[in-house]
């Protein structure tokens, strides 16, 4: 019953963008942020902690990615540590503020992330619409 929704999943992932996966990576940290959170209200601590090791797969992979080359990424950089730190609090002391605050931090990224998605798709348009 799972198939055409892992189908769907894994053509998503192999048809996005670069730009789109950075979406779905920023998504995931935070669905796994929510996921741990209900767990430590529940003290689930496996599940927590496996929620929370996630999140800090994603942010580890999103700090791959940067390219030292460019500007923002040295701004990113710190910050993504920042996380990863924030993590490791809220998973050893349970902490669910370092949670929320990783969170609050994930969804800014997020949202300005698909902001830029949608002016260089305005852009891309436009620019198609002249020729």
């Amino acid at each position: 019953m799972n198939k055409p929704h892992q189908a769907y999943q894994n053509n998503a992932v192999n048809t996005a963008t670069g730009a789109e996966l950075t979406l779905m990576l920023y998504n995931g940290c935070i669905k796994f942020i929510k996921q741990a959170k209900r767990d430590m209200a529940a003290n689930h601590i496996e599940g927590k902690n496996t929620h929370i090791q996630k999140a800090q797969n994603i942010i580890r992979e999103l700090m791959i990615t940067l390219d030292p080359k460019v500007e923002i990424s040295k701004q990113f950089a710190p910050l993504y540590d920042f996380m990863l730190n924030r993590l490791t609090e809220a998973n050893i002391q349970n902490n669910e503020e370092a949670l929320d605050e990783v969170m609050d931090l994930a969804v800014e990224f997020r949202d300005t992330w698909k902001q830029v998605i949608q002016k260089t798709r305005q852009v891309t348009y436009a620019q198609g619409a002249e020729v």
